[in-house]
């Protein structure tokens, strides 16, 4: 019998990402039959399909109680989950962050201001030094309420560092001019293994490297210490993920973590020679483990 995969899609991309879509043809030729399917759609038949791979779930961070309980939902059916639910659900919150750093990954330096503490942000930026810095939701995606703020704080920035944190927890690192200047490297990762390199960069005038504001990606090659670099970020994690995304900036050759991309990364399949072949063989081989 055929195995079915659902590839868990978001509704305002019913037919998944464009690159996406390149899992679609690889996989059928695997023999495995993938279909889109919309995590939010309560008609979805989840248990039907041998395993269900997250992919272009964009809206998660919008409506994360429902996203958190459709996982649930999966894991009482017992049905096998890529990236796992555990996963997942620690890679929902960017406390992560610190969790890695102490591990001994090299990350952006990030603290923590919790929910309707906005207050705190004075006395942050001060002990920390510096003079312009970024502030997001803990739980966060798509450069979604992302701001970058200079000191001191004017009353607008004040207002929005205020709404930030009544979103929840808030994240707060020092604007790095690194991803202005040159980029924000993107490297992917399946089941384990480096494949290929992606460069993001902003717009003119913008600081967010996401389509979403703007933001341009390109294949683009880096050297072997730095991949080697990104793989160690990503062997901290206890479990291998089936796929990663690992993002940071090389800063006097020292690559630091900015996210590690476990749950919907656009995995820019079309920027790896063979990639949506060997995203489609690391599925295969779960199916059949």
């Amino acid at each position: 019998m055929r195995r079915r995969v659902g590839l868990a899609t978001y509704a305002r991309a019913p037919e998944l990402a464009p690159d996406d879509q390149l899992l679609l043809a690889a996989l059928e030729a695997r023999g495995i039959a993938a279909e889109p399917a919309v995590w939010s759609n309560d008609a979805v038949q989840w248990d039907t399909f041998d395993a269900v791979v997250i992919r272009s779930c964009w809206d998660y961070h919008l409506s994360f109680d429902a996203f958190m309980a459709w996982l649930d939902r999966l894991e009482a059916l017992a049905v096998p989950v890529y990236n796992p639910p555990g996963l997942v659900r620690w890679n929902a919150n960017k406390r992560y962050l610190l969790d890695l750093a102490q591990r001994g990954v090299p990350t952006i330096p990030t603290t923590i201001i919790p929910q309707h503490s906005f207050e705190q942000i004075d006395s942050v930026i001060a002990a920390k030094g510096w003079s312009r810095f970024v502030i997001k939701p803990a739980i966060s995606a798509s450069g979604y309420e992302t701001y970058s703020l200079r000191a001191p704080l004017d009353a607008d920035s004040r207002r929005l560092v205020e709404r930030v944190t009544t979103l929840g927890d808030a994240l707060v690192q020092p604007f790095v001019e690194e991803i202005s200047t040159h980029g924000e490297y993107s490297f992917t990762f399946i089941d384990g293994e480096y494949s290929h390199t992606t460069l993001k960069r902003a717009t003119m005038g913008e600081f967010r490297v996401q389509s979403e504001h703007g933001g341009t990606a390109e294949p683009a090659v880096s050297g072997t210490e730095v991949v080697s670099q990104a793989a160690r970020a990503l062997a901290a994690l206890s479990d291998t993920p089936l796929y990663a995304r690992v993002d940071g900036v090389v800063l006097d050759g020292v690559f630091l973590l900015m996210e590690m991309e476990l749950i919907e990364p656009n995995l820019f399949l079309e920027h790896g020679l063979g990639a949506p072949r060997r995203m489609a063989e690391a599925i295969a081989a779960h199916l059949v483990g």
